[in-house]
């Protein structure tokens, strides 16, 4: 495809996803990158770096250039960033693609000036950047521009933001540095204080995705999974059977913290916008919205309906793409030329 290619780019604390108008999501891959230490060379980006994770040799490191969703580690986040957007790239376009990046709500000016520069860097002729809550209400097909309240929780892998958005701005939000990496720690530290066994970040990560839930039922209770850590006592491996109602004693203290944020952002909302929510329901989207429950807790606690968005995992991305098509709300945004 000839002509200027447009990108939508979610760069998550977990994952990172690339959006391309007209090809939809064309790169979904975690956001790591493993660095050999002794020349700085890159090894592997993205799923094959992941694998690498708590398994390299001590030359070798593994990295998340990125923590609560903005940047750790600026020299590691423009190569991983350089290496997606020429992933994007292929095949598409001769042409340096206009580029639009989600960030969480209230980041820094700082924060904002290392995603700027660093997209810039990477390649881009026009770097904006969006706030991930109105690019997940683009993205999850909500008529953000009409003078409609619309709220949305975004669950990500280091934040979780709640925001009500009307004419085309964000309204009022909440977010705070508390999403699916503390749910991980929860279950890392329940089985290190239950069972005296430690177990690693990727093996917590699998047992929140395979039993973890935030709602009492008994078909949440009956889920299983195996896991094997080190005991702390003897140092030697050991075999645990981990159950859906332990998990959830785990990480609920974790979820009320969102459930928290989430009616914190309603107080703060006029009384009119309200009144448009509770009609029309609050969205969630982000990976930490596949939770089991996740959406029965939030209803259950402010009393409003909840729905997941149609693909809560892409929403940021893919509205992070539609957004150059929004010129009101794109003439709000901050960018760099």
């Amino acid at each position: 495809m000839l002509g200027r290619l447009d990108l939508g780019i979610d760069l998550g604390t977990a994952n990172t996803l690339v959006y391309v108008k007209g090809k939809g999501i064309i790169v979904n891959e975690p956001s790591v990158i493993a660095i050999n230490a002794d020349n700085n060379e890159i090894v592997k980006v993205g799923i094959e770096a992941k694998r690498m994770i708590g398994k390299t040799p001590s030359f070798i490191q593994a990295i998340r250039p990125l923590k609560d969703g903005v940047i750790a580690d600026y020299e590691v986040a423009l190569a991983m960033l350089m290496y997606f957007i020429s992933r994007a790239q292929e095949s598409f376009s001769f042409f340096r693609p206009r580029v639009v990046i989600g960030v969480p709500v209230g980041v820094t000016e700082v924060e904002s000036r290392a995603l700027l520069r660093a997209g810039k860097e990477a390649g881009a002729k026009k770097v904006f950047l969006i706030e991930e809550p109105m690019a997940t209400a683009l993205g999850a097909g909500l008529s953000v521009e009409e003078p409609q309240g619309n709220m949305v929780v975004d669950i990500g892998g280091g934040t979780t933001e709640a925001a009500v958005i009307s004419l085309g701005s964000i309204v009022t939000w909440t977010s705070i540095r508390v999403a699916g990496d503390e749910f991980d720690d929860a279950i890392i530290q329940y089985v290190r204080e239950i069972y005296r066994v430690t177990i690693g970040v990727r093996t917590a990560e699998r047992v929140k995705i395979e039993i973890g839930n935030v709602y009492s039922l008994k078909e949440f209770d009956e889920l299983q999974t195996d896991v094997v850590g080190i005991e702390l006592s003897t140092g030697l491996p050991k075999k645990l059977t981990l159950t859906g109602g332990e998990i959830r004693e785990a990480i609920k203290p974790t979820a009320m913290q969102i459930v928290e944020t989430v009616k914190t952002t309603l107080e703060k909302t006029p009384p009119e916008l309200v009144a448009d929510i509770t009609e029309g329901g609050i969205v969630v989207a982000g990976g930490g919205s596949l939770l089991r429950g996740i959406s029965e807790l939030l209803s259950k606690e402010t009393g409003i309906d909840v729905y997941s968005a149609e693909e809560p995992m892409t929403c940021v991305a893919k509205g992070a793409g539609m957004v150059l098509d929004k010129m009101d709300i794109l003439a709000r945004l901050k960018n760099i030329e």
